[in-house]
């Protein structure tokens, strides 16, 4: 057996002492995350003890109403009896009026009450005759009215379940107007039938925007708008406009809006702001900026939300410079921005990681006098939750708190999410039942969110399972549905069950937008479908799809992760043809291409491109440089980008120093990675598995089997479990030298000391010597 090597290199590092058989030094994959590294009990908290919003304003003693000239003196001591009586005994006290009720002009009971604002007197008032078979049309119509008035939507709905309108009855314009809003807001479009005024058609076309995937009604009963002589206004075109924005339909709403200019009708700025939304939410910012521009030569004034609309467009397409100048223009048009406006940029910064940008703007937006609403809190909560900032979630949520913004469904919803991110499945549902607890019902979004936050989690069976909750509780899926299960399918590369979710999104009258796009070509990246990636380049070269700037950012990635040269540097051209600003994540896909194949001279002229875009290179910039030098024998110039990490504030991790060992190693420059490994033990960085692999790579092609072997024996000990890979360089050195016989004592012992070592690789490795040995 050789000597140990101690002596001809006396670099050799001594390799961690510690008790054997425990933990391996470094996790093979990171731990979960400890309860204290996500306080989540003390989120919880504060979620909980939040103040509850405050309760309406009830009169204990209900001014009497004063008197009316329609109505009788008795009919008026009649109305001011029920009005200066309590509401929770009222019905007993109208049962004891009954003979009077009953042959009195309940209506004008109704107007009475409702005049003077006894609103809930008079619904009392109804609900009571309706039981006795004394409430007509015109008796549910007049308290119909008054609900609408005071907003009081889910009363509406509950007074039609209760009182359905009797066969032939009809309600006036307006009182079938605020049934038909009611019914909007409650969801429960399938009630909204629909009457032949201006007002109740843009009423329905709402409902039916608001439904979804109702593109063909909307356009049968513009139809019969026209048919019956009733021409669109203002409000029906932003109102189509909206629908369409809703359902992704650009073309359908671009269609529509030329059709009214061609028919004389001149957009308005609500109008305009539209449809300045639907290209900005397709990613399209280019024809934004055309609305924009026609819509000033029109001599038409952008208003506060045109300004908000086109920061929300620059924000989707990563222009976070020109957001955030959208504040300034709009101060300089005499304009003041809003919460909304400041959330949109706000987001725009969050979506590049520039936190601390953000919560520069939120101070701002405070001083500016702008109070922060719940959205406002919600944005900077789930941002902190991305970056791990759990003690200014803390302070936020005390803030929030302290200035009486009372949490809501979506601060819940931000919570799963923030869980969901870091892939902690049971604070996931820990979140979910603390919802419940709190009497929070869940909403379509919040099933979106729960089925993207398992997905995150790597749990397909229970995002499915949310799926099929939601399902069953009534609410229909949409395109955020459909985009959060494509999420789950690809991270697993499940392209088969993506395209059928694709398909279903279709039949429902759904189209893919750009993060359907980008999600599918996730699914064909991971799962190796390199024709799945081809068929959505065509569309988008094609002219087919949009290429936004989500879109080839995401070519950008799945070609790179299918090692496609050609594939990344075209949608690499297009990003910088389109005027997109690349991200660090597009560069470092350039560069690392790059650097595999050998590419210097591209590698450089990325990696000036970063410093150039005003970004900062980033620790897999500088990993894969390290890789590139330490692939082409130039492990001196990796092991000076490695010092100078060690002093920068971008600190190297356990890659940076396997990548610089494995380039000595396969140099044969054995004492120089010894001296790495001694670097990286000394400097607190634990070797792990893979370090310990390249070493022995590095001992086996150099003969020194002795420390090969020693390293293997230590790595048994603390239970870093050996690959295959490991056994297979080790006995194809042996097999080179000639050395068969202790090829195969190597093999039998490391068979009886490994206790992971797989009996089907003993024998494909001791079919290999054979074969060596033999030449079979």
């Amino acid at each position: 057996m050789e000597a140990t090597g101690r002596g001809l290199f006396p670099n050799k590092p001594t390799l961690p002492a510690g008790p054997r058989k425990r933990g391996p030094l470094i996790p093979a994959a990171p731990p979960p995350p400890s309860p204290s590294s996500l306080p989540l009990d003390s989120l919880l908290l504060h979620l909980t003890a939040a103040p509850a919003p405050a309760p309406a304003p009830r009169r204990s003693h209900p001014t009497p109403t004063p008197p009316h000239s329609f109505l009788s003196p008795a009919a008026q001591a009649l109305v001011l009896a029920i009005s200066s009586h309590p509401l929770p005994t009222l019905p007993a006290f109208l049962a004891s009026r009954r003979d009077e009720l009953l042959p009195a002009d309940i209506p004008s009971l109704l107007k009475a009450l409702e005049l003077s604002g006894h609103w809930e007197w008079a619904l009392a008032l109804l609900r009571w005759a309706g039981a006795e078979g004394a409430a007509d049309a015109s008796a549910l119509e007049m308290v119909v009215r008054a609900l609408g008035r005071e907003g009081q939507h889910d009363a509406v709905c509950a007074l039609l379940d209760e009182m359905p309108l009797p066969p032939g009855s009809r309600l006036d314009v307006r009182a079938y107007t605020t049934v038909l809003h009611a019914l909007s807001r409650a969801g429960r479009y399938e009630r909204a039938g629909v009457a032949p005024t201006l007002v109740t058609y843009n009423v329905v076309l709402d409902v039916y925007g608001r439904m979804g995937r109702s593109w063909p009604r909307i356009v049968a009963l513009l139809d019969e708008m026209r048919a019956a002589g009733v021409e669109p206004d203002d409000f029906t075109a932003s109102t189509v406009i909206a629908a369409c924005c809703r359902d992704g339909l650009v073309d359908e709403a671009v269609a529509f809006f030329e059709d009214l200019k061609a028919r004389g009708h001149t957009p308005c700025v609500v109008t305009y702001n539209a449809l300045l939304q639907v290209f900005g939410k397709a990613g399209n910012y280019t024809e934004a900026l055309r609305v924009l521009k026609e819509m000033e030569q029109d001599g038409c004034q952008p208003d506060a939300v045109t300004y908000n609309e086109l920061a929300g467009t620059y924000a989707r397409a990563g222009f976070y410079e020109e957001a955030a100048k959208c504040l300034d223009t709009m101060t300089s048009k005499g304009l003041l921005p809003n919460a909304f406006t400041y959330n949109t940029v706000m987001t725009a910064y969050g979506n590049i990681g520039k936190v601390d940008e953000a919560l520069a703007l939120f101070d701002q937006m405070k001083k500016s006098g702008c109070v922060p609403n719940v959205n406002t809190y919600n944005f900077i909560l789930g941002m902190l939750g991305k970056k791990s900032r759990f003690t200014v979630m803390l302070e936020m949520l005390g803030e929030m708190s302290r200035s009486g913004c009372t949490p809501n469904r979506v601060t819940w919803n931000t919570m799963l999410a923030v869980c969901g991110k870091r892939g902690m499945e049971d604070y996931v549902t820990r979140v979910l039942e603390g919802m419940k607890s709190c009497g929070v019902e869940l909403s379509r979004d919040t099933y979106n969110t729960l089925i993207a936050a398992y997905g995150r989690c790597g749990s397909r069976t229970n995002a499915f399972k949310m799926y099929n909750e939601m399902t069953s509780a009534g609410f229909a899926p949409c395109l955020t549905t459909y985009n959060a299960l494509l999420n789950v399918l690809s991270r697993q590369g499940d392209w088969s069950t993506a395209q059928s979710i694709v398909s279903k999104m279709r039949t429902k009258g759904f189209k893919p937008n750009d993060q359907s796009y980008s999600l599918l070509l996730q699914c064909y990246a991971k799962g190796g479908n390199i024709a799945g990636i081809d068929a959505i380049e065509k569309e988008v070269y094609g002219g087919t799809v949009f290429p936004s700037w989500v879109i080839l950012r995401t070519l950008v990635i799945a070609n790179f992760k299918c090692r496609r040269l050609g594939g990344i540097e075209k949608a690499f051209q297009e990003v910088k043809a389109r005027g997109y600003n690349p991200d660090l994540v597009i560069f470092n896909s350039m560069l690392s291409m790059y650097a595999k194949n050998g590419m210097y001279s591209k590698v450089t002229e990325i990696f000036d491109s970063i410093k150039q875009s005003g970004l900062s290179p980033d620790l897999i910039t500088y990993n894969s440089l390290m890789d590139m030098y330490a692939k082409c024998s130039e492990s001196w110039e990796a092991e000076k980008i490695l010092n100078q990490l060690k002093s920068s504030q971008v600190k190297p991790d356990v890659v940076s120093y396997n990548t610089v060992i494995n380039g000595f190693c396969k140099q044969g420059l054995i004492k120089e990675a010894q001296r790495i490994l001694s670097e990286m033990i000394a400097d607190g960085m634990a070797p792990c598995v893979v370090t310990y692999h390249t070493l022995v790579g590095g001992y086996a092609s150099l003969e020194m089997f002795s420390e090969a072997r020693e390293v293997i024996n230590y790595m048994i000990q603390h239970n870093l479990k050996p690959m295959e890979l490991t056994y297979r360089r080790v006995v194809d050195s042996y097999c080179k030298a000639k050395r068969f016989e202790e090829a195969r004592s190597f093999l039998s012992e490391v068979s009886e000391t490994d206790p992971n070592f797989d009996k089907k690789v003993l024998h494909t490795l001791a079919a290999y010597i054979e074969d060596a040995q033999f030449g079979r």
